[in-house]
């Protein structure tokens, strides 16, 4: 079984902001790969779809995100799901806009939802970065990772997050997961 988060902010006040930029791309791999309509479980909104004879599960959590390790650790006790076999997709304001970098395991950098989501499940996860830029003032993070998108970096994010869509699946069930890894990170270049 896999388990795919994206992390975000529930309600359609933070629809378009750089802290959703985790449910805009599950939503993309939902769309792409034709997954189930999402349903309310687990404190979070839930889609899935057999793949390769391998269940796969999409969560966006609805808990908020300074809370999500609580909804991620739900449905991977539930599930039993191995933290080798979960790959949280998320913003990152340390990596430039579009940047997108893939690593297992290793520290929150800071983030508050992977911070929460350590708590619950460990460190030992699949971490699918993307880059959302950083304000020249570090006082004004909290209200830029909440401010919306601008139309132009939401054009190029949808080129972005339709390429992670098309690959997600070679990154989760290839063995030798470099060359896609290196793949998906250069389409931010």
């Amino acid at each position: 079984m896999i388990l795919i988060v994206g992390l975000g902010n529930p309600g359609v006040r933070y629809a378009y902001t750089r802290h959703n930029i985790g449910f805009m791309a599950v939503d993309y791999i939902a769309r792409r790969l034709n997954f189930s309509r999402f349903l309310s479980e687990f404190s979070s909104l839930v889609s899935e779809k057999l793949i390769e004879k391998e269940k796969v599960i999409i969560q966006k959590p609805q808990t908020f995100m300074n809370l999500s390790g609580g909804a991620v650790q739900k449905i991977v006790s539930f599930y039993k799901i191995p933290t080798d076999c979960v790959f949280v997709i998320h913003d990152d304001i340390d990596l430039v806009l579009y940047d997108i970098r893939i690593k297992y395991a290793g520290g929150n950098g800071g983030h508050n939802g992977l911070r929460s989501i350590d708590g619950g499940v460990g460190k030992n996860y699949w971490r699918i970065r993307i880059g959302i830029g950083r304000p020249f003032d570090k006082n004004e993070v909290p209200d830029y990772v909440l401010s919306n998108f601008y139309k132009n970096e939401l054009q190029k994010f949808s080129i972005i997050l339709e390429f992670l869509a098309e690959n997600i699946c070679e990154l989760i069930f290839k063995e030798n997961k470099e060359q896609i890894i290196q793949k998906i990170q250069l389409i931010g270049k």
